[in-house]
């Protein structure tokens, strides 16, 4: 769908230059999607992945993001390959409806409760990452929790950006009360960047 050198706005990785690669097609479709125009893969034309990389390589930063949509729709594989054959580190941003390709770096999994995730997901995550959109989201966010098999994965919630105001103080007195979880801002909406 497209690709943008930015500052990654969310997560363990906030604050570090990255190339997006944004894949178009979604099999989970949110409510409070903020690329609603990702959904449909036939909606965005085919690039060739020598393109893609050439595109990356322009730029100084060896950290990539690959998101969608949700980018586990597509084999990824061979993308993944190419980038780590240029020294390129690779983070996905998933909500764990299908398998990742293992040759990812890096597993940022963020469940919707749209659809169900797959299995696979929760021993290859790095990063759980709970949008949360109302109270009972904290319930849920722990149910994900204890699936993950990697005892250095990072736990974030992260406050819905159109309900912030209403939610983030909950968020912050539930870190309060639970430290093994982190706060995620959308830092990119905040200060207006991609």
């Amino acid at each position: 769908m497209e690709q943008f050198v930015t500052i990654q706005g969310e997560g363990f990785y906030s604050g570090r230059c990255a190339v997006f690669i944004r894949l178009g097609g979604c099999d989970v479709g949110c409510v409070w999607c903020d690329v609603k125009e990702s959904w449909e893969a036939v909606s965005h034309p085919m690039v060739a992945i020598d393109e893609i990389v050439g595109s990356v390589k322009k730029h100084k930063t060896d950290f990539v993001v690959i998101t969608g949509g949700e980018p586990t729709m597509h084999d990824i594989s061979v993308l993944v390959d190419e980038l780590k054959k240029n020294n390129i580190y690779v983070a996905i941003e998933t909500a764990g409806t299908n398998p990742v390709y293992y040759g990812v770096d890096w597993v940022c999994f963020s469940p919707k409760k749209f659809k169900k995730p797959v299995s696979e997901i929760y021993p290859s995550t790095n990063e759980l990452k709970v949008v949360v959109f109302h109270k009972s989201d904290f319930r849920w966010a722990e149910k994900h929790a204890s699936k993950l098999t990697n005892p250095d994965a990072h736990l974030y919630l992260q406050p819905e950006w159109s309900k912030s105001s209403e939610i983030l103080p909950l968020v912050l007195d539930y870190i309060h009360e639970n430290p093994k979880w982190k706060l995620s801002l959308q830092t990119h909406k905040y200060i207006n960047i991609p």
